[in-house]
């Protein structure tokens, strides 16, 4: 004999022994039914009776008396101790399932409140991402209308860039005609000061024939002497003080007046070029530096051929004053000067340097031939003349140019196409004033 017992379990889960349902196992099993309810589930167990609990009809006596009782009932109180020890394993397993059951449904709870806050969780976060939405859209409608409003802006800005650039060539052509004013201007005054100057001589002669005897071979004697080679050659002659003279040359039929330095270093030195005051433009064409330009009282430069003819008759030296805008002077001696013809684009030769405006020549060496705006015989692919303004010899727009732009104080650093002596003063310094002058080197 082996006892069993069998466990039904509600709530929708059945477990038994053997399978059925829990009155088909009661029923097979010939055992009593146990019901116990906890919640809403219910548990049914099945307790099978042992067999043999009943006595057999075989075993009973003719008479109907159990000769066997006092056995039989040992054995029964047996199996019925049996039953309850089985009994009571059973109950403690069932307690325990309960006590399983109870945490199963304490965790579904828990995962239910769970999920519950989850759901609140994505709830709230849907509702953040559709007011971020809402943000955005309502971001990227103002991030349109700005658009709009930048293009509206750019639009009127182009618009003012455009009348203010027509404003500018406007100016620029009115500009254009008041320096061309100007400049006839100038001619006009260097014209009236040329008539002022003879009729100042001629009222002297006047004077002075009239105050002398043999007045007409006194003022023909003066008319010869008006006239010089150059302004060594009337230093020589007595005439000693600094001013403008009358130089006439060989092969040259037309007079020059030239301003004479009577003083600097012995005298006699004839100035071929003079920048003071940035009254002059010396931006030229190659024949205005070939015939020469300017007031010879002032700003002016004496001629690329009247130099030629000049410097090739003898042995000349040059000599180069400088002013910078802070009281500094310097200057540079070249012992023999000289300029070829026109058919060799006048070109320089220089030798033998001395001075304190540099230990190394600013012209650059060997000679270079002259350039002006309109004719370009430098060394340089680019156009120095047109770049760097005004005539000189520029090699390959090097080191000097004694007539470029003439840049007032506190306008003259940083001015690459200014009036420049790089080994003095640098590239980029506009200098104050220069002077160019030549006499014999027998002087």
């Amino acid at each position: 004999m082996r006892p069993a017992v069998c466990f039904l379990l509600g709530c929708g889960a059945l477990l038994a022994a053997g399978g059925g349902s829990p009155g088909e196992g009661a029923e097979a099993a010939g055992g009593r039914q146990y019901r116990v309810q906890h919640g809403a589930c219910s548990y049914t167990f099945l307790l099978p009776e042992a067999d043999g609990c009943r006595p057999a009809a075989a075993a009973r006596a003719p008479d109907g008396v159990q000769r066997d009782a006092p056995a039989d009932h040992d054995g029964s109180v047996r199996r019925l101790r049996l039953l309850e020890s089985v009994m009571e394993n059973n109950t403690q397993w069932l307690m325990k399932v309960l006590n399983q059951t109870t945490r199963l449904e304490l965790q579904l709870l828990e995962h239910s409140l769970s999920t519950n806050k989850l759901e609140r969780q994505i709830s709230d976060q849907t509702n953040e991402i559709t007011k971020l939405q809402e943000k955005n859209s309502f971001l990227e409608k103002r991030v349109l209308e700005m658009e709009d409003k930048h293009t509206l802006q750019l639009k009127s800005i182009k618009d003012e860039k455009d009348q203010l650039q027509v404003l500018v060539a406007r100016q620029n052509s009115i500009i254009e005609e008041l320096e061309k004013q100007l400049v006839t201007a100038t001619v006009n005054n260097s014209v009236l000061q040329k008539q002022q100057h003879d009729l100042m001589e001629t009222v002297h002669n006047l004077l002075t024939m009239i105050s002398t005897p043999n007045s007409k071979n006194t003022f023909i004697a003066k008319e010869e002497q008006i006239s010089f080679k150059d302004c060594a050659e009337a230093f020589k002659s007595g005439l000693t003080t600094s001013g403008i003279y009358t130089l006439t040359v060989p092969n040259i039929s037309q007079e020059k007046k030239a301003y004479c330095d009577m003083e600097t270093g012995g005298g006699g030195w004839t100035i071929i070029q003079r920048r003071e005051d940035g009254s002059v433009d010396f931006h030229r064409t190659w024949k205005e530096y070939k015939m020469g330009f300017g007031d010879p009282a002032g700003e002016y430069w004496l001629g690329n051929e009247f130099v030629s003819q000049l410097t090739n008759q003898k042995r000349y030296v040059l000599k180069i004053h400088l002013k910078d805008w802070e009281g500094n002077e310097a200057y540079s001696l070249y012992d023999h000067f000289s300029l070829a013809s026109e058919e060799q684009k006048y070109r320089i030769y220089l030798k033998g340097l001395t001075g304190t405006a540099g230990k190394i020549s600013s012209i650059s060496q060997p000679g270079n031939d002259f350039s002006t705006k309109d004719a370009d015989n430098d060394k340089c692919i680019c156009k120095c003349s047109q770049m760097l303004t005004g005539g000189w010899w520029f090699d390959a727009c090097g080191p000097s140019n004694l007539n470029g732009m003439y840049y007032p104080l506190r306008q003259n650093n940083n001015k690459f196409n200014g009036i420049k002596w790089y080994y003095w003063k640098g590239s980029g310094y506009s200098l104050k004033a220069t002077t160019m002058m030549i006499r014999p080197a027998d002087f």
